[in-house]
């Protein structure tokens, strides 16, 4: 750990108060590779919940406005999936129902989870190289 002589009561003082407070998450924060430094990502993964908080006030019933926030977080989760929000959602439709006549809808609820989601929901980003045609 680090020694610092400044004013506990300073800013540099609390920040390295703080810094002491938080060393081991921060460490563990370090030794994960797998971690972001910044929280931009999940920003931008709710930012169309933040953009269409109005419109669910107009929903006409609480269950609408549910049935919305359930369906914006499905887009979402299979966008952060790399998975085609269309085409996943349609295979859920399609999928669930075929689950419950069977009577085993929670026993495989998880069977519908975008990891489990089949290659057609997959998309594939078309990269856009302009040095290779150059």
């Amino acid at each position: 750990m680090f020694l610092l002589n400044a004013a506990p009561k300073s800013l540099l003082g609390k920040a390295a108060h703080y810094t002491r407070e938080q060393w081991q998450w921060l460490i563990a924060y370090l030794e994960d590779g797998r971690l972001e430094a910044s929280n931009n990502r999940a920003e931008r993964s709710i930012k169309p919940f933040v953009m269409s908080r109005k419109n669910f006030l107009f929903a006409n019933t609480p269950s609408g406005a549910k049935a919305s926030a359930i369906y914006f977080s499905l887009i979402e989760t299979a966008k952060e999936n790399g998975l085609d929000p269309y085409r996943y959602l349609t295979w859920v439709m399609k999928t669930a129902p075929k689950l419950r006549e069977q009577n085993l809808f929670e026993e495989q609820f998880s069977s519908l989870l975008p990891m489990h989601a089949p290659a057609e929901c997959r998309t594939f980003k078309k990269t856009t190289d302009t040095t290779a045609n150059s």
